[in-house]
């Protein structure tokens, strides 16, 4: 509706994927019996994370390098409980493969984010979505980090709570975190 048209007021209608712009991904994505987007608790989505760079793909090495990284800059920092190793965020053009989603799962993280529309290949995404998913890992895709530099972030991921879905939309930012705890 349009006030231009006569309207009483201005209403906008949305007819779109869930699975459009940077969005997350429940378990029920991949998985009938997963959980949906509605049965996720929000810590999932809200909390401190780690921003790493990384071109190509993600092997296993790569995965457990880089929570260990996470692991030892969070222990540098005041912050209390900083379990920024619980939420993964990758920057780059990468490709997570079946092995690193493995060592995610292993790791028993939150979340895992990336750049791109798909966190496995393009070509073959289920393998890692099946893996990830099937860990209860929520996974943030489509997020841009191109101005986030690698380190420690207060992340909200929070969705769209669209009950039953399979995914849903979300507005993500960051808030960059230092040694001296957060800075606006």
């Amino acid at each position: 509706m349009k006030i231009n048209d006569g309207a009483v007021c201005n209403v906008t209608a949305l007819k779109m994927c869930a699975h459009n712009g940077t969005h997350v991904d429940a378990p029920y994505h991949f998985l009938n019996e997963g959980k949906t987007i509605d049965q996720i608790g929000l810590r999932h989505f809200i909390g401190y994370a780690y921003v790493a760079s990384h071109k190509g793909d993600l092997s296993a090495a790569d995965a457990e390098n880089l929570i260990n990284k996470a692991k030892a800059t969070s222990a540098y920092t005041d912050i209390a409980d900083c379990d920024c190793f619980n939420r993964i965020l990758l920057k780059g053009k990468c490709t997570v493969t079946e092995d690193a989603a493995k060592v995610f799962a292993d790791h028993k993280i939150l979340l895992l984010g990336n750049e791109s529309q798909t966190v496995g290949p393009e070509d073959a995404p289920m393998a890692v979505h099946l893996i990830m998913l099937g860990s209860n890992i929520v996974l943030l895709e489509g997020i841009r980090l191109n101005e986030a530099d690698d380190g420690i972030y207060f992340l909200n991921a929070a969705p769209i709570n669209l009950g039953g879905a399979d995914g849903a939309p979300c507005r993500a930012w960051l808030i960059r975190v230092s040694d001296q705890g957060i800075l606006l």
